[in-house]
C-alpha cells in the first residue's frame, strides 16, 4: 500500500505537466509587428494590452543584414524601428491589436514620430498574408474616418526583422543607471522623462483625444 503512494503522485504530477502542455499548445500565439516611432514606447504601450504575450524592439522594412541601432538612425539602410508583438489570438484579434496600434502613434506625421525625426521614426503596420492586410486596411480605414486629417501611415509587406540589442529590450522597466541630460538616473526614470519631453503623450491627446489609450500612462 505505501509502495504504491509514490506511484500515484508521480503520475498525477506527470498528468498535471501533461493538461498544462496540452493547454499551452491550444493557445492561438500570432505575431505582428509595428513601426511608431521609438520602439521603447510602442512596446510600453502594448505590454499593458491584455491577451499580448510579448514584445520585442527590433528593425524592420530596409535593405541592410544585421541592422544596429547606430546604423539605422544614422541612416541609409531603409530599416524602421519596429516592434514584434506577439498575441494570444483567442483573447484580442490581429484587427484589434492594429486599433489600439493606431491610438498610440501620430499617423498623420510623415517625418518621425514627436520629437524623433528621420526615415528610421517613421511609422508603418506590416503584414504577413493576405488576412493580416485586409485586416489592417480596415482598421486603417476606421481609424481615418475617427480624425481630422489624413493618415498618412503605410501597410507594407512584411520582411525581415531582426531583434535589437538587449540594452533596448523593455528599456522602460530598466534598472541600470544611464546618464542623460536629466542626470544619473535608472533607465525606467530616463524613460520617463524622454516620453515626457518628447511630447508624445500631449500630441497623441491632442489628435486622439480620450481614446489616446496610454497618453499620460
Amino acid at each position: 500500500m505505501f509502495r504504491t503512494r509514490p506511484t500515484i503522485l508521480f503520475c498525477a504530477i506527470l498528468f498535471g505537466f501533461a493538461l498544462q502542455f496540452t493547454t499551452a499548445q491550444a493557445r492561438d500565439i500570432q505575431t505582428a509587428i509595428v513601426a511608431g516611432g521609438c520602439f521603447w514606447c510602442v512596446e510600453s504601450d502594448f505590454d499593458k494590452v491584455k491577451g499580448v504575450v510579448s514584445t520585442v524592439s527590433g528593425y524592420t522594412g530596409g535593405t541592410t543584414n544585421n541592422p544596429t541601432y547606430k546604423k539605422v538612425t544614422k541612416g541609409g539602410t531603409g530599416h524602421f524601428e519596429a516592434v514584434q508583438i506577439r498575441f494570444d489570438a483567442d483573447v484580442i484579434s490581429y484587427r484589434e491589436v492594429i486599433d489600439i496600434f493606431w491610438r498610440t502613434v501620430d499617423p498623420l506625421d510623415a517625418g518621425g514620430q514627436f520629437c524623433d525625426r528621420g526615415n528610421s521614426y517613421r511609422t508603418a503596420v506590416f503584414v504577413n498574408g493576405k488576412s493580416q492586410r485586409e485586416a489592417a486596411e480596415a482598421s486603417k480605414a476606421a481609424a481615418d474616418a475617427a480624425i481630422r486629417g489624413k493618415i498618412i501611415t503605410p501597410i507594407l509587406s512584411a520582411k525581415k526583422f531582426y531583434r535589437a540589442e538587449a540594452y533596448h529590450q523593455n528599456y522602460y522597466l530598466g534598472k541600470k543607471r544611464v546618464i542623460t541630460r536629466f542626470g544619473l538616473v535608472p533607465q525606467s526614470t530616463a524613460y520617463k522623462k524622454y516620453r515626457e519631453a518628447c511630447g508624445r503623450d500631449k500630441r497623441l491627446r491632442q489628435i486622439w483625444g480620450a481614446a489616446a489609450l496610454f497618453a499620460g500612462s
